[in-house]
C-alpha cells in the first residue's frame, strides 16, 4: 500500500498457528515511508525493489538519458574519425603520381577499396562495442538503484556465459578471426586468394564469413574461423612469365635484341602504363632442348594486371621475330603407330 505522500509501504500478514486470521500488522517501514530492501524479510513476504517518489524515477530517467547521450557522442566521434581517415586516404592516393608510389599504395592496401572497407568495418565494430558496454553499465546501475542484489545475477550470468561459450565457441572463433583478418589486412574485396582448395576473387568480407567467387562463377562462403592459411595473389605486385621458343641454331644476339625492343615498346605503351610496375625484363635462355632454345621474359605488374601485357608481348614478339628472320623450333616428326 502507499502512504498519502505516494511512497511505497508494505504490510505483512501474520498468520497464527490456528486456521483463523489473528492480526494484520504494518511493519516499521510504514512509518518512515521507506520500502525495505532485498535483505528485509517480514514473515513470508520479501520486497526486492526500492522505489521513492519522485526521486527514483527522476534518477532512472537521468541515467537513461546520460547513457543515450554518451553512446551518441561516442558514435559521433567514431564516425568523424572514420570519415577523417577515409578523407586522408583519398588525399594520400590522389597525391601519388609516380609508379613507385602506386606500387607502395597497392602493397599497403591504400590504393583500393579494401582500405575503405577496413576503416568502415572497424568504425562499426567500435560503435557496436561501445553500445554494448554502455547498455550493460546502465542496466547494472539501474538494478543497483532499485536495490536488486547484483551478486546472484552476476553469478547466474557467469554460469550462463560459460555454457554459452561452450555452445557457441565456433561462432566466437569466427568473429575473433574476422576481426584480426580485417585489422591485419590479410585480404580484402577484389583480392584473388587461395583458401584450401578454393581459389577466386573476394566478393565480401564480414566478421563471420568471407564470400569468394571462383573462375566458374560459383560463390563460396568460408567461415573465418576455418581459415588456417591463405594465399593472396593481389597484395604487392603480380608477376607473369613468357616463354619464347626459337630454332636451336638461331642467333642469340639477334633474338635477345628483338625481344628487348619488344619489351621496351610494351613498357612505353600508354595502354599498359597503369598496369605495369616496370617494363618487361628479358632474362635470356631458360631452356635448351633438342630442337629449340627457350627465352624467358618476366612481366611485373600491379595485382592481377599482368595478363594483358603478357598477351601483347607474345603477339608482338612473334611478329618481330618473324620480321627479323628468326625461325621457330623445328617440329619433330611423329613416329607412325603400328
Amino acid at each position: 500500500m502507499a502512504d498519502p505522500y505516494g511512497r511505497l509501504t508494505c504490510a505483512t500478514h501474520a498468520l497464527a498457528e490456528k486456521d483463523t486470521l489473528d492480526a494484520i500488522s504494518l511493519p516499521p517501514c510504514a512509518a518512515t515511508g521507506q520500502a525495505p530492501g532485498a535483505a528485509d524479510r517480514m514473515g513470508g513476504m520479501t520486497l526486492l525493489v526500492i522505489w521513492n517518489w519522485p526521486e527514483t524515477p527522476i534518477t532512472l530517467t537521468v541515467l537513461v538519458v546520460l547513457g543515450v547521450v554518451g553512446h551518441a557522442l561516442i558514435s559521433m566521434g567514431v564516425s568523424r574519425a572514420t570519415a577523417l581517415a577515409l578523407h586522408r586516404t583519398a588525399q594520400h592516393q590522389a597525391g601519388q603520381t609516380s609508379a613507385a608510389a602506386r606500387v607502395i599504395g597497392h602493397a599497403t592496401g591504400l590504393a583500393s577499396v579494401r582500405a575503405d572497407q577496413r576503416t568502415r568495418t572497424l568504425g562499426s565494430l567500435l560503435r557496436s562495442i561501445s553500445g554494448v558496454v554502455i547498455t550493460v553499465i546502465v542496466i547494472l546501475t539501474i538494478l543497483s538503484i532499485l536495490g536488486i542484489p547484483l551478486a546472484p545475477l552476476l553469478a547466474s550470468a557467469g554460469v550462463g556465459g560459460i555454457a554459452l561459450a561452450f555452445g557457441a565457441q565456433s561462432l566466437v572463433k569466427d568473429y575473433l578471426t574476422g576481426i584480426f583478418m580485417i585489422v591485419e589486412d590479410q585480404f580484402g574485396v577484389g583480392d584473388f586468394i587461395t583458401i584450401g582448395d578454393i581459389s577466386g576473387t573476394v566478393q565480401e568480407v564480414t566478421l563471420r564469413v568471407t564470400r569468394i567467387q571462383d573462375g566458374s562463377g560459383m560463390i563460396w562462403y568460408v567461415r573465418n574461423g576455418e581459415v588456417l592459411k591463405v594465399g593472396n595473389l593481389t597484395q604487392g605486385h603480380s608477376t607473369g612469365t613468357v616463354d619464347i621458343p626459337v630454332a636451336y641454331d638461331s642467333d642469340l644476339e639477334v633474338v635477345l635484341s628483338v625481344l628487348r625492343e619488344v619489351a621496351t615498346a610494351i613498357g612505353d605503351d600508354p595502354a599498359f602504363a597503369d598496369a605495369l610496375v616496370e617494363p618487361p625484363t628479358v632474362l635470356g635462355v631458360n631452356a635448351i632442348s633438342a630442337g629449340a632454345l627457350t627465352f624467358q621474359v618476366v612481366v611485373k605488374a600491379h595485382p592481377n594486371q599482368q595478363y594483358g601485357a603478357l598477351r601483347a608481348f607474345r603477339e608482338r614478339a612473334q611478329v618481330a621475330l618473324t620480321a627479323a628472320g628468326v625461325k621457330g623450333p623445328a617440329i619433330e616428326p611423329v613416329a607412325p603407330t603400328a
